[in-house]
């Protein structure tokens, strides 16, 4: 098989080292852009880092915040429902005191229509006599 150009194999190599160079030089120079670069991504990651730092702080204490609030109205519904059951409870003993009344007074009613009933036969009794 015929080569195109009738290079020698000196030169063939030569032409080899100055390809491994430049491929060289071309990875410095992008590791020196990389350097020049890093600084900068380290401040900005620095930064991001700081600001994910405060936006945890400022959520812990919101939560915290929330939680003195929920313990707040824990306690405040607690009273409330105490408050509820007491008059509740006072509501119960008044209906059952006023159902007593009730059933007192109409025993009192009953007991005076027999007594008057009772009465009438009696005098039915000694008009007839």
């Amino acid at each position: 098989m015929a080569r195109r150009d009738e290079s020698k194999f000196s030169n063939r190599l030569e032409d080899a080292q100055k390809a491994r160079l430049e491929m060289l030089a071309k990875a410095k120079a992008r590791a020196e852009a990389a350097k020049a670069g890093a600084d900068d991504r380290v401040q900005e990651r620095a930064t991001i880092a700081k600001a994910r730092d405060e936006r945890l702080a400022q959520r812990a204490e919101e939560k915290r915040i929330a939680a003195i609030e929920a313990e707040k109205n824990k306690a405040q519904v607690e009273a409330a429902r105490k408050k509820a059951e007491e008059e509740a409870k006072i509501a119960a003993q008044q209906a059952a005191e006023d159902a007593v009344k009730r059933q007192a007074e109409m025993e009192i009613e009953q007991k005076a229509k027999r007594d008057a009933k009772y009465a009438a036969r009696k005098e039915r009794g000694k008009k007839k006599r």
